[in-house]
């Protein structure tokens, strides 16, 4: 009993964890001035937007058509698409929609994480103040450039825009999965860039010039913005937020299709823990607020998987004595997922129709439990798995 309750602590602990980071930080923003946002005077910042494709024929001339048509001088946003060991029309379809073509083949390091290794290392950075890197599947918002030339000069850090969901109105899942991705660009992100502490990287990453100089692209994992934001923060650089900047990708519409992304994503995680986890805890060049933040996002299983674990615990806390206390960690972190959850659908298309798809959640709950452990096996250095694309609906 004592060994349970002890496994049943631990695991509580861990799900406390984004809620003390959280707690720190709204303490640290009351003492901390927000940035003031302003457009640098003179010339617009040169930002060259990569494309990662391995068999993107479905999507990447819409991804490509909407990076041209921003409202961004054209030659300060060259594209660049990277054909990644392709079998399909993908480069053809990227050169006809207006974009450079980079073609690579190696079929012993494919995958987008080996892709922009190799691409950076063939692009003269410095010709650029910044590098943005958008998944094959998603689109941009007209603004997206000039809200991150406005965000301050690009050239020193990395950011993190806003990392939206494309089909949000298409079933059930999507319009949850929008709904959390709006609670972490919004809110969640947002709060660690008022109090100095980065945010996680995802799609729609912006890395600074002099960032690609001082540490290339070491991220090779199959969860490689993860890792990626684990490495910039050993290494002492800043990532901040521009929720101004919208990007949006195409969610996974049926479970089927998204069991691998998931898979991918929470063992990609787990991966990144173990091996980048001892030097964060150890690191010297990082505030004890980073270590307890980026442990504490590194830890945490998402938010669905959360709000079940920490039900399933809860309920084993009932018929085991002496873990009271574990009841009321539990209930505080699920607060932290209602309380996001809410108001990320106060920044969503349709609220009231997202929050009717959250009847939804018990069984798709339960199904992320299952794709959680399924996940284990695939930690370490595992083959990478693009997820499943399908046509983008009609406007």
């Amino acid at each position: 009993m004592i060994i349970i309750s002890a496994l049943l602590a631990l695991i509580g602990a861990i799900l406390a964890l984004p809620t003390l980071s959280d707690l720190v930080s709204v303490g640290r923003s009351a003492v901390r001035r927000r940035r003031d946002s302003v457009e640098r005077a003179g010339e617009l910042p040169r930002i060259l937007f990569l494309v990662p494709a391995h068999d993107e024929e479905v999507l990447i001339a819409h991804t490509v058509a909407s990076l041209g048509s921003q409202d961004y001088p054209a030659e300060r946003r060259p594209i660049v698409v990277i054909a990644d060991n392709c079998s399909d029309r993908t480069a053809e379809l990227a050169a006809e929609a207006g974009a450079r073509v980079l073609v690579r083949q190696d079929v012993e390091r494919r995958g987008k994480p080996y892709a922009l290794q190799w691409a950076l290392g063939h692009i003269p950075i410095d010709d650029y103040d910044a590098v943005v890197v958008v998944d094959a599947d998603a689109v941009v918002d007209p603004g997206f450039a000039r809200a991150l030339a406005a965000a301050g000069p690009l050239h020193e850090k990395a950011w993190q825009t806003f990392n939206d969901v494309r089909n949000q109105g298409e079933n059930a899942l999507t319009r949850m999965a929008a709904v959390f991705s709006a609670a972490r660009a919004q809110f969640i992100n947002g709060l660690k860039h008022r109090v100095g502490v980065n945010v996680p990287l995802a799609n729609g990453l912006c890395l600074g010039r002099e960032v690609v100089r001082r540490n290339g692209w070491n991220a090779l994992s199959i969860c490689e913005d993860w890792e990626m934001y684990a490495l910039l923060t050993l290494a002492g650089e800043r990532i901040e937020n521009v929720p101004e900047a919208r990007v949006s990708a195409q969610e996974a519409r049926t479970l089927a299709q998204s069991s691998s992304q998931r898979q991918r994503w929470a063992a990609g995680k787990i991966t990144v823990l173990g091996q980048l986890g001892p030097r964060l805890l150890r690191s010297r060049a990082i505030s004890p607020w980073q270590k307890l933040d980026v442990l504490a996002e590194l830890t945490a299983p998402g938010p669905v998987v959360h709000a079940a674990l920490a039900v399933l615990l809860g309920l084993v806390a009932l018929v085991v004595p002496g873990t009271a206390f574990l009841l009321v960690l539990l209930g505080v972190s699920v607060l932290r997922v209602v309380v996001y959850a809410v108001l990320g659908l106060t920044r969503v298309r349709e609220p009231a129709r997202a929050l009717f798809a959250f009847a939804y959640l018990p069984f798709y709950a339960v199904w992320r439990l299952g794709v959680q452990v399924s996940a284990l096996k695939m930690v370490g250095a595992k083959p990478w798995v693009r997820t499943g694309r399908h046509a983008p609906q009609a406007p």
